[in-house]
């Protein structure tokens, strides 16, 4: 078994290899391991004995992977995905027709009416195909993640730069996926379903190729690059699957085997429905509600979410995992180090022998270490399920809160945001998606930290003085703080009952609640004051550090939630996520309220009936037997009997070179001032 003993300690010795552990401390851990199978021998790279299979799956798979270069970069080959990113774009915009074009020169007659503007997807009014935007969105995850990366690579670039530079990076990373959404919004569904088909398929190719260079990582060891891009395989591969669907479906509308679909509803069905559960009586009796609808969530038939919202929630929801798995490479890296760090502790104490002045400190150093990293990777898995609530919270807020502006009612906002401004509600549409996943990464890692905390807190009170055989020494000085706490809280219910028992006159009627606001017992009320005041300033710091501590906790723990403002009543305008959840609120509200569309569809549909209906008279009266007269002299005589019966507009008539005219207007002038 020790037969490698000397290979291990040489290992120390090795040059260009830092284990951090002396001869001492692994002379010591070989001891530990006699009469242990001789397959568990050490590996000559290491600075102490692992088994083999340990050294297999973990150091091995990080030295071969660390120095891994793939012919894929995908940094760079998102630079050039914009070549045909742009050439997409160039066909899509060239079949888009112009509907209002204007030849103002020979350069633009001669694009007649081609090179319309093309728009991705409608953040507003889209309710049809939300969830393939929001897997589109989904397949941006990892570039929205290089972003934020790149965010803190500009160490070279001057600060005030910084700005411009994420700016141009947030326009490459749309622009090279911007024919995703072209393509599934495009009118030509069988070009675009091509185009998006061999776009996306281009992207998987890649990706896979890159996955099977490196597969494994330097962190987290074994497929660790597959476990950052597989959420962006899944939402390509259900991308090729839409696509694929699209150009079947256009394929057999092209060859005659099925009808065109209609278009784009100008009402849509959900906003219809709304419209008429408002027009309906309410029943007398409302159904019972199970469990899960009146505590969670109920769905509405007469609601849709719009493809913002869906495409906000699955792209945050992948931002999300894959901010944990980079969370968790950092804690790799971090826990190496400290284990590094702890190795030379034990050489220290081994080499004093366990009695220095320093042995008890650094015991106790080692020990929070050890907690600390437990703790840590304990509380990832309740906050990550804190903030994926928050995710379907804050669409069902969304709903709530709309519909209460759809009824007229604003009390559930501040003062200052019943009447935002144009402008600012415009841009906060557009910052909210990008803000909310933001909020929510910021989030998560605010409730780790806090969770994390507490963890620690519960451990040092409650798990180590047992582990420490002090459990009884815990229990006395938990029982002596319950017992204060219970005191304190109890005096102050004492105060409020005596209040009400004595210094409050009676209640004037039998249906009343709770006793009028009417001193009584005046003289003893001052007494009561007097004595209490100077009980009540030690008790009034007691509270202010509890309303402090209460405050960080709930700021930290609501800092995800952009859907609710965690500063006071009068500086809500300070919060610029709220300030953006409520301008978004309002755009929504003047631009998707069923009501007010369903107003405008019945306008629409009204002019659309009389338009038709003039046609078809007119067509009748050309097509009809008979003289044909014409209509000048009858438009002419309603003219003579208008301006006789109004004189003064003859003086408002405009000027016209024809001399009959003038004769006519000479005449209405003459036979008025007569």
């Amino acid at each position: 078994m020790f037969a490698f003993s000397v290979s291990c300690l040489g290992a120390v010795k090795r040059p260009g290899w830092n284990s951090g552990l002396s001869e001492a401390v692994i002379t010591k851990r070989l001891e530990k391991l006699k009469g242990q199978p001789e397959k568990q021998i050490a590996h000559r790279g290491c600075g102490w004995c692992f088994p083999t299979e340990m050294i297999s799956t973990a150091e091995r798979t990080r030295q071969l992977n660390g120095t891994c270069t793939g012919l894929v970069d995908m940094e760079l080959f998102l630079h050039y995905s914009l070549i045909p990113s742009l050439f997409i774009i160039l066909v899509l915009s060239f079949l888009q027709r112009r509907e209002h074009c204007k030849q103002r020169d020979d350069t633009s007659s001669l694009l007649g009416n081609h090179f319309g503007i093309i728009i991705p997807l409608d953040f507003v009014g889209t309710f049809s195909n939300r969830w393939s935007y929001g897997i589109a969105f989904g397949a941006t995850a990892n570039k929205v993640m290089f972003l934020f990366s790149e965010g803190s690579q500009l160490r070279q670039i001057p600060q005030w730069a910084q700005a411009f530079v994420l700016l141009i990076g947030g326009f490459e990373v749309g622009l090279s996926h911007f024919p995703f959404f072209a393509c599934l919004s495009s009118e030509f569904q069988l070009v675009s379903s091509i185009l998006g088909f061999l776009y996306s398929l281009i992207w998987f190719a890649v990706t896979i190729l890159h996955i099977t260079q490196c597969p494994h990582g330097q962190f987290l060891g074994r497929y660790q690059t597959v476990m950052f891009y597989w959420p962006s395989l899944l939402c390509l591969s259900f991308l090729l699957g839409r696509f694929l669907y699209m150009f079947v479906k256009s394929l057999r509308v092209h060859l005659g085997w099925e009808l065109q679909a209609e278009e784009k509803p100008f009402l849509e069905i959900h906003q219809a429905e709304h419209v008429k559960q408002l027009l309906r009586k309410p029943p007398l009796q409302e159904r019972k509600k199970s469990w899960f609808q009146s505590r969670i969530y109920e769905w509405d038939p007469c609601f849709q979410f719009p493809s913002r919202m869906i495409g906000t929630t699955v792209l945050a929801s992948i931002c999300l995992y894959l901010f944990i798995v980079i969370e968790f490479c950092v804690f790799v890296y971090v826990r190496d180090k400290l284990d590094v760090f702890e190795g030379e502790l034990e050489s220290y104490i081994a080499s004093v022998n366990q009695t220095g002045t320093l042995t008890p400190v650094i015991l106790q150093a080692k020990e929070l270490m050890n907690i600390s990293k437990g703790v840590w990777v304990v509380t990832i898995f309740p906050a990550f399920l804190t903030c994926v609530s928050y995710l379907f919270h804050i669409l069902a807020c969304y709903r709530k809160h709309v519909k209460r502006l759809w009824a007229g009612n604003k009390h559930f906002l501040p003062l200052k945001f019943h009447n935002p401004s144009s402008s600012g509600s415009v841009a906060a549409i557009a910052r909210y998606s990008g803000w909310q996943i933001a909020y929510i990464l910021w989030g998560y890692l605010s409730i780790h930290v806090v969770q994390s905390l507490c963890g620690m807190v519960i451990v040092y009170s409650l798990v180590l003085p047992i582990i420490h055989n002090q459990g009884r020494e815990m229990l006395q000085g938990l029982g002596i703080g319950i017992l204060t706490i219970s005191i304190v809280l109890g005096l102050m219910i004492l105060q409020v009952w005596i209040a009400a028992s004595f210094f409050l006159q009676p209640k004037m009627g039998t249906a009343d609640k709770q006793k009028p606001l009417a001193l009584n017992n005046r003289k003893v009320f001052h007494n009561f004051n007097y004595f209490l005041f100077f009980y009540n300033v030690l008790l009034g710091l007691g509270a202010c550090l509890s309303r402090l501590l209460i405050s960080c906790i709930l700021g930290t723990w609501l800092i995800a939630r952009i859907d609710r403002t965690i500063m006071q009543n009068g500086y809500e305008g300070a919060d610029m996520g709220f300030s953006a959840w409520v301008g978004m609120l309002y755009v929504d509200h003047y631009h998707t309220n069923p009501v007010l569309v369903s107003f405008c569809h019945n306008l629409l549909t009204g002019l659309r009936e009389r338009k038709l209906q003039q046609a078809i008279r007119c067509e009748h009266l050309r097509q009809s037997a008979g003289p044909r007269t014409s209509a000048r002299p009858r438009t002419r005589w309603l003219l003579l009997q208008t301006l006789i019966n109004n004189p003064r507009l003859v003086m408002l008539r405009k000027s016209k070179p024809d001399h009959g005219s003038q004769e006519f207007t000479q005449i209405l002038l003459t036979g008025s001032e007569s």
